[in-house]
């Protein structure tokens, strides 16, 4: 490989955000090996809308209980009902929407843990399984024990999770051990793929990526088809077929997003929050926060302080 191509990869790679859980959300497992959390949760501090991102040296586990989800791993799009999921590996982009009500569990492991772990698991192709992401939707009535019994496992990993508990990290191994087994045997299952055209993947993409960077100028849609090259019909179009949602929707749920995690981890008064988010009117953002949440912001902000 030249370096005008390395140095293009590079440039590539650098413009996909590489999100650190213990860093950005939750700084008390910022050297384990080992991170559960809830999807709603964490759903709260990133929105149900995650833009394309990637995690350096960790594989995550996403399980959806309730729903439909949109997955777009690397350069493949998913529509999948619940009860499903999807295993990212380290570096590996990946994107996804979730219904607004879903739940679930999120589960992300040090890459060095996982690949001993898949060492001691005498399971055919184990290893292989887990160099690329999948996408399983589980069938969990008749005779499929393997989903029904990850199931099983993940609940006790969320009840496990009390980081000052007696042997709290052998006992979330041990049980994560079980749930890499059955991964290995649902994994063969048929992936519910849908076909979408490369180049629709890299608009909703960059779209993303526009979105992240200028939310808070309140830019008209114009502006961000114009910045991508297409027409506003086109990426209302691609929007509503990957996302399920229109475009103008997209946009709106990032300042939502942002509204909300400032209401919950600042002591910044709800004026200065909206003057933050770009509204000229405290009076304008306090009806659009309200109209997209059902409650006030200095509800929101009461109700999350008691959580």
């Amino acid at each position: 490989m030249n370096t005008r191509t390395t140095a293009l990869k590079t440039r590539q790679k650098d413009a996909i955000p590489n999100i650190h859980i213990g860093q950005v959300y939750d700084q008390r497992y910022i050297e384990a090996d080992i991170h559960y959390e809830r999807l709603e949760n964490l759903a709260d501090f990133f929105g149900r809308n995650m833009p394309v991102h990637y995690h350096d040296r960790f594989y995550q586990l996403h399980v959806v209980l309730s729903g439909t989800v949109r997955v777009h791993l690397d350069e493949v799009s998913y529509s999948a009902r619940a009860p499903m999921f999807f295993l990212t590996p380290p570096t590996v982009p990946h994107a996804f929407i979730t219904d607004d009500q879903a739940s679930g569990h999120v589960i992300t492991v040090r890459q060095q843990l996982i690949w001993e772990m898949l060492g001691g698991i005498d399971q055919p192709n184990s290893q292989g399984v887990m160099s690329q992401p999948l996408c399983v939707e589980l069938q969990t009535s008749g005779n499929d024990a393997a989903a029904s019994r990850m199931l099983q496992l993940l609940e006790m990993m969320s009840a496990e999770n009390n980081p000052d508990s007696l042997q709290h990290a052998r006992a979330q191994q041990a049980l994560l051990q079980l749930v890499l087994i059955d991964i290995s045997r649902l994994a063969d299952q048929g992936q519910p793929q849908q076909n979408t055209q490369k180049e629709d993947v890299r608009v909703f993409h960059r779209f993303n990526e526009l979105i992240e960077n200028h939310f808070r100028e309140h830019l008209t849609l114009d502006h961000y088809a114009d910045q991508i090259g297409v027409t506003e019909a086109r990426l209302n179009n691609i929007c509503r077929r990957l996302a399920g949602q229109p475009s103008k929707r997209l946009i709106m749920d990032r300042l939502v997003q942002e509204a909300r995690r400032l209401l919950t981890y600042s002591t910044a008064p709800v004026t200065e929050i909206g003057y933050h988010l770009g509204f000229k009117d405290p009076a304008y953002f306090a009806r659009f926060f309200r109209r997209n949440t059902g409650v006030t912001a200095s509800e929101y902000r009461d109700k999350r302080k008691n959580l």
